[in-house]
């Protein structure tokens, strides 16, 4: 890859933040079709809670029009504040929902999936970090729909004594956290989160040798928060050597005002380069592109990285 196709990017000047306009190739269509009013409708009336609504994706139309969603269990409140994300940071309410599990499940078969992506906020208040609830959502939805995949996007469960024994005996057929961003970016994109930790959960999936089979493992970043050339490929190169199988690669998009800023926007073909560069260090799948985010299309990410029989 052309070493200009990832120029290195200074830390941003002091002060108040520019702000960049949105490229039209970037522009998202509204289209609130009948299936994404039925899957919107079906949320309400089962009280559950998804990342599409509460973290703003720009791809909820067409996946809620494909009858399709990621669900976010553990309610809607997170225990930290990240600069990217829009989910609101404050005090949970003690414990979890022991009803969610089998909502879950309903919404799953309602929507006929055959492969369901589940989420979280963070839940620092918790002992083991909501590791037990993960586990009995997978397993609720797998008794209720034995046809569906389950794969899980997780939080760090930063404190909690080895989660991955209570999840993975479960059975997900992906265990995904997103590291989001490059080493250099932690303090102002996940105060609170270290990229060791997190990289450290991903390789014990990977090394992990329970009862079930071992899921894929798959992580993600975000482009255009002021990550280097060298960072960005060096952090490619821990996950490569951790043994991570899927990478997704997609453009931050500014919540709010009171988020961080947009510092570029990276254009497609720049995606498409870095795609191959990663691809070249050995991942299994990588997904680049500016709307791409960790559960769209995660069932394609699955079936692309699975060995060949």
């Amino acid at each position: 890859m052309s070493a200009s196709l990832l120029p290195t990017v200074a830390p941003a000047p002091p002060g108040r933040p520019s702000r960049l306009d949105r490229p039209a190739w970037l522009k998202v269509r509204l289209n609130t079709t009948g299936e994404y009013e039925e899957v919107r409708l079906m949320m309400r009336r089962l009280s559950l809670v998804t990342v599409c609504e509460e973290a703003r994706c720009p791809n909820i139309y067409e996946c809620w029009g494909d009858r399709t969603a990621t669900f976010m269990i553990l309610g809607d409140i997170c225990t930290r504040r990240c600069g990217f994300c829009a989910v609101t940071t404050g005090r949970p309410a003690p414990g979890v929902d022991a009803s969610e599990p089998a909502r879950v499940a309903e919404a799953v078969a309602h929507l006929g999936l055959d492969h369901a992506v589940v989420t979280s906020v963070d839940r620092d208040d918790l002992p083991d970090g909501g590791a037990a609830h993960f586990a009995a959502v997978i397993r609720a939805i797998r008794e209720r729909n034995p046809g569906c995949e389950v794969e899980v996007l997780t939080p760090d469960f930063r404190g909690a004594s080895r989660p991955l024994e209570v999840i993975l005996p479960a059975g997900p057929v992906v265990f995904s956290h997103n590291v989001e961003t490059v080493p250099a970016l932690y303090t102002a994109v996940r105060p609170g989160s270290r990229f060791e930790r997190s990289v450290g959960l991903l390789r014990e999936a990977v090394l992990w040798r329970g009862g079930a089979a071992r899921p894929l493992v798959k992580t993600g970043l975000m482009l255009g928060l002021g990550e280097s050339r060298d960072d960005l490929l060096a952090t490619f190169g821990v996950l490569a050597r951790a043994g991570v199988e899927i990478l997704t690669l997609g453009q931050y998009l500014r919540p709010t005002l009171g988020h961080l800023p947009v510092r570029r926007y990276v254009h497609p073909d720049e995606f498409a380069a870095i795609r191959d560069e990663a691809l070249r260090l050995g991942f299994l799948h990588v997904e680049a592109g500016p709307l791409v985010r960790s559960s769209y299309h995660a069932r394609r990410h699955a079936r692309a990285a699975k060995p060949a029989p």
